[in-house]
């Protein structure tokens, strides 16, 4: 993994993951404190997951040059991949212990919402566990509000935006 150590101000870009920077991705995961191992699969069982999916799409994030995180969306209901929503589902994103409390995580979000407006899309779901390590108040600080509805154990949250 890259020794740099991007800085607040560092620009956010989703780029593909190819076979040079794939452990690098997947090494960010250890990189996470046991109670949010617990809450977020590791990126190589997302990056498996989403070769066998036929509606998964996933990047890295990067800070300038530096890899930060992961980031997966679901487009449309698939119940072979345990997705039971209709829209765009944000099904999976990590941002590396180190990078945490940044704003990576955020400015991955504006990315995504961008792209979606730009699609004629309204609205992002997403699921999250509660308890320790819980990253609900990051959602509930973009704006994303609980569904009332459940993913197994997690609770639905949706963003809405103008689109």
């Amino acid at each position: 993994m890259s020794e740099e150590d991007p800085s607040v101000g560092a620009e956010v870009t989703l780029r593909r993951i190819s076979a040079q920077t794939v452990s690098d991705i997947c090494d960010l995961s250890e990189t996470l404190s046991e109670e949010q191992r617990n809450k977020v699969a590791d990126n190589s069982m997302s990056i498996a997951e989403a070769h066998f999916s036929e509606n998964a799409r996933f990047r890295a994030i990067y800070a300038d040059d530096a890899p930060v995180g992961f980031i997966m969306l679901h487009i449309g209901a698939d119940h072979d991949d345990g997705i039971d929503c209709p829209g765009v589902f944000l099904w999976r994103l990590m941002i590396g212990g180190p990078f945490q409390g940044k704003g990576f995580g955020e400015k991955a979000i504006g990315l995504v919402v961008r792209d979606l407006k730009a699609r004629g899309i309204g609205e992002l779901y997403t699921s999250y566990g509660l308890g320790p390590a819980s990253p609900g108040g990051f959602y509930k600080r973009l704006g994303f509000r609980e569904t009332g509805d459940m993913y197994d154990d997690e609770v639905e949250a949706v963003l809405k935006f103008d689109k």
